[in-house]
């Protein structure tokens, strides 16, 4: 099994297929499995950034658009689906590539994860209710002196999933590390597929700029109207786009922000993957997708 991981906008999916490609020329069978916490919903396509369907007879995908738009869907979840179709392929013979851009959706389909357990009916609601009330520097101040170290004070949804862990008993994390384990389900080669900020920062705005031509608003408007969940609201770039859509703000604007924002979780990701025992860093930033794909190759050959 190969992991292909990485930030937006860095060239995973292309760099998959590429590497099919070299993979099948010496016999094997691939199939890419998705890692990604919006493309497994029906909608959402341009957003989330998921293959086109030239890119989909190039390589088959699967956990692509299989949850309904208007339900929840947990990590919990997805490491069950992602576990069987990971043992499915092995089982058939097939080399599985999985590709990710959401950290806990990787871990959750490499590992065995001890997961915190789903908030109580109600408890989220009842926090969220005193968050818009009293605001996310007061309600940070709610949390116990070791986990408020550990959590920003206008992270508002960090804040209240800790919130709620406290307060069911629980423990929350205190570093991203304490979800991973170096113990994988099956043997894997790991890669962490980064660049450097200006050539990234250049691939993402012109990955939004495609995003708002092609009619990502629309999108959203469509996806507003059928009752969207929360954790599918949860989609980078869904405000923002929200907001266009309703004429709040300008074209412009909304491509600044949403780049900015891919940008800086880009950077999160980035540093967090190069904390990971087990992976080999590919900076593709003078590389295409061809010359990133033999890099791989050359490491797992």
């Amino acid at each position: 099994m190969i992991a292909l991981f990485g930030p937006t906008g860095v060239g995973k999916t292309q760099t998959a297929i590429e590497l099919a490609a070299l993979l099948r020329e010496r016999g094997e069978d691939p199939v890419a499995i998705s890692a990604d916490a919006i493309q497994v919903y029906r909608g959402l396509d341009l957003l989330s950034g998921k293959p086109s369907a030239e890119q989909l007879d190039q390589l088959e995908h699967r956990l692509l658009s299989f949850v309904p738009l208007n339900e929840e869907y947990s990590a919990g979840q997805f490491a069950a689906a992602a576990h069987a179709e990971i043992d499915e392929a092995l089982a058939a013979g097939r080399t599985p590539i999985v590709v990710g851009g959401t950290g806990l959706y990787l871990r959750a389909a490499l590992t065995e994860l001890e997961l915190k357990p789903p908030p109580q009916a109600g408890l989220r609601e009842d926090i969220e209710r005193d968050m818009a009330q009293i605001g996310a520097q007061r309600m940070h101040g709610l949390l116990s002196e070791d986990t408020a170290g550990s959590v920003h004070p206008n992270d508002r949804k960090r804040i209240v999933r800790a919130l709620e862990l406290e307060r069911m008993g629980e423990r929350p994390y205190t570093r991203s590390d304490q979800l991973w384990s170096d113990e994988l389900r099956r043997p894997a080669s790991l890669f962490g597929i980064v660049a450097e900020r200006d050539p990234l920062a250049a691939r993402v705005s012109q990955r939004v700029d495609e995003m708002l031509s092609q009619g990502a608003a629309g999108e959203v408007e469509q996806a507003i109207e059928l009752g969207i969940s929360r954790t599918a609201r949860k989609a980078l770039g869904f405000r923002e786009l929200a907001a266009y859509a309703a004429g709040d703000v300008e074209r412009d604007e909304v491509a600044a922000e949403i780049t900015r924002r891919h940008l800086a979780y880009a950077k999160r990701q980035m540093t967090w993957m190069r904390k990971l025992a087990g992976v080999e860093i590919v900076d593709r930033s003078e590389m295409t997708d061809a010359d990133a794909a033999h890099v791989v190759l050359a490491a797992v050959a």
